[in-house]
């Protein structure tokens, strides 16, 4: 399959639940709500501990983390296949009206409602189907190009680098930072946390690096595409100070075959945003 360059096709994905988008600057640190009421039993020594070990790092990635860190990418991408499917289909009002017709146009035709009732199964089940098609399709591409040589992609070019979040000696997010020479902007992207440590402010503090990177590197601007159907993800990028710039309707990923049966069951939305660090 003839996958183009990442840098053009493979946009940002994070994974963010209502839960994982705190409002202060703790966050940073993060102590569960049972330590904090019970600080004042444990001895100085007990209390350190506990804290390191709810403490988030956030450190550069090494070639010990490649299996960790597919693994998480691998199963962040395979959650948009439901919320694609359905989702996705609350956004999309053209194709919700096309799928009413449809059912109807089946009743008229077939004078049953028992056939009409299994209509909407049916236009569900096929909305599943090429959601997984493309979205597999997707995935091996990013796993065959930047997502299998991470230092060669991030790690070596100047402008650019990888990070995980490691939280009890485990790899518990990934972020890459791209950087774009033409136009003095980085591009944040692949950034994913292991669904069993969501809502502890990871994925706040794995783009916080990247604005701190950013920063560093005296880049004029942030930016991130993303076709994630979560209103989470997007409250997200707002707390860490993204404008949102645009959509584009009906986007097309690598592997879309672009038949007139794909886009009538698989549909993207792909928002840009821009986080203005300084005029040029």
């Amino acid at each position: 399959m003839h996958c183009l360059s990442p840098k053009m096709v493979c946009e940002t994905k994070i994974i963010a639940d209502e839960h994982s988008i705190p409002g202060t600057e703790k966050d940073s640190i993060i102590v569960s709500t049972s330590q904090m009421w019970t600080s004042s039993s444990l001895s100085p020594n007990s209390l350190e501990e506990n804290l390191k070990k709810d403490t988030v790092s956030i450190r550069e990635f090494e070639l010990t983390d490649h299996e960790d860190v597919r693994r998480i990418f691998y199963d962040g991408i395979m959650e948009r296949i439901p919320n694609t499917a359905f989702r996705g289909l609350k956004q999309q009002t053209k194709t919700q009206i096309i799928y009413t017709f449809i059912t109807m146009m089946c009743f008229v035709v077939t004078k049953s409602v028992a056939l009409t009732c299994c209509a909407p199964v049916l236009l569900m089940g096929a909305r599943y189907y090429f959601s997984k098609k493309v979205i597999h399709s997707f995935l091996d591409c990013a796993l065959h190009t930047d997502m299998s040589d991470i230092e060669q992609y991030y790690m070596k070019p100047a402008g650019s680098c990888f990070w995980v979040a490691v939280l009890e000696g485990k790899v518990v997010g990934i972020v890459a930072a791209q950087g774009n020479e033409e136009d003095n902007t980085v591009e944040l992207r692949r950034m994913s946390v292991d669904s069993r440590y969501r809502g502890k402010g990871i994925a706040k503090t794995l783009g916080r690096k990247v604005l701190e990177f950013a920063m560093l590197n005296n880049y004029s601007a942030i930016v991130l595409g993303t076709t994630a159907v979560k209103l989470a993800a997007h409250k997200l990028y707002e707390s860490l100070g993204f404008q949102h710039m645009g959509v584009t309707e009906e986007y097309t990923l690598p592997g879309m075959s672009h038949s007139f049966v794909e886009r009538m069951f698989f549909q993207l939305r792909y928002h840009r945003y821009r986080l203005q660090l300084h005029e040029e």
